[in-house]
């Protein structure tokens, strides 16, 4: 009964000792920071969120335009755990270790319209994922602005790299949709 008592002091004492040294830092991947243009037009959001939009079309946003815009975003969420039968007698768990992480993916897509014509359409895909342990645990919606921020400026950099197509298309005369997108 002693060595016990003594075993499970030495084992509580050391898992003490090693969980207040150890400290999980936090990581959400850089986006880039890229400044946004505005587009070389002004158009009318049709579909989507005025406050969740890439930012070059956020600045391209009127009320009066032939051009519209659709916009959308998708978020699927996953998490994984690390079984608690596992985690408990792990020493490593209370020392910091990582007990699961939250993912999350974002899939958005943007579709510019002159009328019946597709001046473009976009899609970008990201990921991030936290991992969290018994010291530290991200929210789910820090992870969530996370990898919006990251689709969005994804979808920033096609806008960018097309610019000078869109900018023909916008003042060429109404063309059937298929020679618009190439």
């Amino acid at each position: 009964m002693r060595c016990t008592f003594a075993l499970l002091a030495i084992l509580a004492a050391a898992v003490s000792a090693l969980g207040c040294s150890a400290r999980q830092v936090s990581f959400v991947p850089p986006v880039q920071e890229v400044s946004a243009q505005p587009l070389p037009f002004k158009g009318r959001l049709v579909d989507g969120d005025p406050g969740e939009l890439p930012a070059a079309v956020a600045m391209s946003l009127s009320d009066n335009s032939r051009v519209t815009f659709s916009y959308r975003e998708e978020l699927t969420h996953d998490e994984r755990h690390v079984p608690l039968i596992v985690s408990a007698f792990n020493p490593a768990t209370y020392a910091g270790s990582p007990l699961g992480d939250f993912g999350v993916t974002a899939f958005a897509s943007l579709s510019i319209f002159d009328g019946d014509a597709v001046l473009g359409h976009y899609t970008a895909e990201a990921q991030v994922s936290k991992s969290y342990s018994i010291y530290s645990e991200p929210t789910h919606r820090e992870v969530d602005r996370a990898v919006r921020a990251e689709v969005r400026a994804k979808i920033d950099q096609q806008l960018r790299a097309d610019r000078d197509r869109l900018a023909r298309a916008a003042d060429a005369p109404a063309k059937p949709a298929a020679d618009l997108t190439q």
